[in-house]
Parts: C-alpha cells; structure tokens; sequence
C-alpha cells in the first residue's frame, strides 16, 4: 500500500507544482501587461502609443510566458516519472542504458524534433514573432495564437488554426512591428486637371487625419506621391499614408470612401480606386516615399577672394599702390610696344595724385 501512495502523491505534487509555477508565470506576465498599458493609459494593446516599443514588449511577454509553461510543463513530467520509478524501485540504470540505446537509435528521426526546439528558442530570443502578430511564414499567413518550443499556432483569416513546425519557418514577414504603409492608387479621367484632384486627395486625408478617432492611427501626414501612370482612358495619382500597423486595412477602408465622395463633388467619375501592395523593386524605391534626396551644401571657403568688383573710388581718395595692384590683377598687362586698343599702364610708374587718368585706363579710375 505504501507504494501506490508514494506514487499518488508524486502525481499529485507534480500537479500541484505545475499549476503554481503556471500561475506565477502568468502573473508575472499580467503585471508587465498592465504596467506598460497602465503607463501608456490604454486599456486595449492595439491602442498603444508605440507600436515599436510598447506592444512588443506586450506581445513578448505573452510569447515568453507560453514558452516558460510549456518548459516547466516538460521539466515537472519528467523529474515526476524519475521519482515514480525511484519509490517503485525499479532499476534506473538498465533503463537508462536502454533509453541509450533506443536513442541511438532514434537519432536520425530525432533531429528534426531538435531543430524544431532550437529553431523555436531563436525565434522567441530574437523576437521574430509573438503571440498577437499578423505574420507571413510562408506555410501560413495569420495571427500567432500560441508559441511553443516545437510548433508555433497561426489562424488564418477564415478561422483555420495552422500548426507550423518551428523548423520549418525559413522566413517570418512581420506584420505587427513598427508601423505599415496603406497606398491607394486613384484612377482620375484623362480630362480631370491634376493639381486639382492630388490638392482634393490631399485635402481629404489631411482632414481624416485631424479626427481624435484617426489621429492615433495615421503615425505621419499623408502624402501624395504624384501621377503614377498614365494611359489613353484614366490617370492614376498615389497617395501614401503610414499608419499603425494594425490599423493599414482600416484606415485604407476609410480613405477610399471619402476620396470616392469628395471626388464625386468634384464631377469625376472615378474608372477605379485601388490599395496597392509594392512589391519588389518597386517596393525598395518607394520606402522613402515621395520626399525628395537631401543633399548636404557645400560649404564655401572664407578666406576666398570674391569676383565681383569693387565699388568705384574717387580720385581724392584713391591710392596710386592700390589702383596699381587692382589692375593688375584684373587686366593683363601687354609687353612695351604690343598693339592694341588700349594704351598699356605702367604698374611702377610713378604718378601725380592730383593728375586724371588717360582714356585708354581701366574705367574705374576715370573721372
């Protein structure tokens, strides 16, 4: 009898472990999840100020918590069943040589549940992905709802929960970091005057964006990127707004419905109204948007002699050293005797103050 109780108290302790090391876990996890949502004076994740900071360390929190659960989940199981073969005596040691043995031979099918594992811990310490993200991981796009040390859960937009090994994930597209970019290409009649319509579409976001309810969700002002094609029957114009990053599809809903309206005001009949998703090179020239090279001045030195020439001196005050050596510098001086318009100037010629000058010198010093 002494046994089977030894036994069911081991179950029972394991148990009782495993669920006050879940609910200080989980505890730890609230009171993060409440002081940066205390601080940042929100009561929803997706209301927090900064995407980039806040909710990931939010979003973090919750994936680390779920990883740690399952951990300690694994670790309690297995001290448990080492303590129930301790109190029924049974010989650890053949088992364990037998275990040896059986995972030498399973070594081969092992390794991919050991990728899975180490690719699961990265994923978690480099922050790729966590629990609340839209991400692309190329065998399913979705929200994480749950990641594990081997399997990471994402529902899809139909409600389907995909199960991924976290071996298999080559590439994480993160959806929920930082902020995301909604484009909308609006189709304009051939006709329609185009300063008119990027003003109008300009016009309309900005005034979206002064709303309390859109102010939080729009990170910059709009921009319009300009004309963006041309063809025999509609223009399209671009506009560019960079929102959070789980805000994109509502705020594009939103624009199109007021550019479709403002845009009726005006008598256009719109051939279509499109969001716009860049994807390759496209994608890499358009990150800084419509904003134009900054370029640094270049800088002029000081001591550098300025080409512009002086103002004219009267003849009272100029002085025959500097007139001699201002001319000089500006007109080359023929040898003696050379032909030529002018009558050449002797730079070292002495010279009477009070004496005007010849009508062949430098117009400057005539009277």
């Amino acid at each position: 009898m002494g046994k089977p109780i030894g036994v069911v108290a081991v179950i029972l302790g394991a148990i009782l472990l495993r669920v006050i090391i879940h609910f200080v876990i989980r505890r730890v996890v609230d009171q993060i999840v409440n002081g940066v949502k205390k601080k940042q004076n929100v009561q929803d994740t997706q209301a927090l100020n900064s995407p980039l900071q806040a909710v990931r360390i939010v979003q973090r929190t919750r994936t680390l918590g779920s990883v740690l659960n399952n951990v300690s989940s694994v670790v309690i199981i297995v001290i448990a069943a080492a303590v129930i073969l301790s109190v029924l005596d049974v010989n650890t040691v053949g088992i364990v040589s037998g275990a040896s043995v059986i995972a030498a031979g399973l070594a081969f099918g092992a390794q991919n549940i050991v990728k899975d594992i180490l690719s699961g811990m990265f994923i978690v310490l480099e922050d790729q992905l966590g629990v609340g993200d839209i991400v692309d991981v190329q065998l399913a796009t979705g929200v994480v709802e749950n990641v594990g040390i081997r399997v990471t859960q994402v529902r899809d937009v139909n409600g389907t929960l995909w199960f991924v090994r976290n071996g298999e994930i080559l590439r994480v597209g993160n959806m929920s970091q930082g902020w995301a970019r909604a484009i909308i290409d609006t189709a304009v009649p051939y006709e329609a005057d185009i300063d008119a319509v990027e003003a109008t579409i300009l016009k309309v976001a900005s005034d979206l964006q002064a709303q309390p309810r859109w102010r939080t969700r729009m990170l910059e002002k709009p921009e319009v990127w300009g004309l963006q094609s041309i063809s025999d029957s509609a223009m399209v114009i671009r506009l560019a707004v960079r929102t959070r990053s789980a805000e994109k599809d509502n705020v594009s809903r939103e624009l199109r419905v007021r550019l479709k309206k403002a845009l009726d005001e005006m008598g256009l009949t719109l051939p279509s109204l499109n969001s716009v998703v860049l994807q390759g090179f496209d994608e890499a020239n358009s990150i800084k948007g419509a904003r134009p090279v900054e370029t640094a001045p270049v800088p002029v030195p000081k001591n550098r002699a300025p080409r512009a020439p002086k103002a004219k001196k009267s003849d009272a005050g100029a002085t025959p050293a500097a007139d001699a050596t201002e001319a000089g510098s500006r007109i080359n001086v023929p040898p003696p005797g050379a032909p030529g318009p002018r009558t050449p100037r002797q730079p070292r010629a002495p010279r009477d103050s009070s004496r005007g000058t010849t009508p062949g010198d430098s117009g400057e010093d005539r009277s």
